[in-house]
């Protein structure tokens, strides 16, 4: 899986680096190597809120993405990936269905 992180107004980029790209790997690790790359934009605001946004693309439904405000650096990335792994994982069942749904409707004629 092929991660492009974009760390903005952040000090600690590697270290930002590596825990984006464990946490990914575990939140979308069950889906194998078929996932197209993966954008992360790490960044804090003014008020010191940090955020995460996480998008990747997945053919032939576009863009799938999340977005996470938290205090703390560490819990907005957590929740984020949760969230990610489970809209990515859930638009690929929702693809498989459909598929199969249209298959058994073409053995049943």
């Amino acid at each position: 899986m092929k991660v492009e992180l974009r760390i903005v107004n952040t000090a600690i980029a590697e270290v930002l680096r590596g825990y984006v790209e464990r946490r990914l790997r575990f939140a979308l690790g069950h889906l194998g190597e078929g996932v197209s790359p993966v954008s992360v934009t790490v960044s804090r605001n003014a008020g010191g809120e940090a955020n995460c946004r996480i998008s990747s693309h997945i053919v032939p439904f576009g863009e799938v993405g999340v977005r996470e405000t938290d205090r703390d650096l560490f819990s907005a990335i957590d929740r984020a990936t949760g969230k990610f792994g489970r809209l990515f994982g859930r638009t690929l069942q929702r693809a498989r269905e459909a598929k199969a749904g249209r298959e058994s409707v073409r053995l049943a004629a």
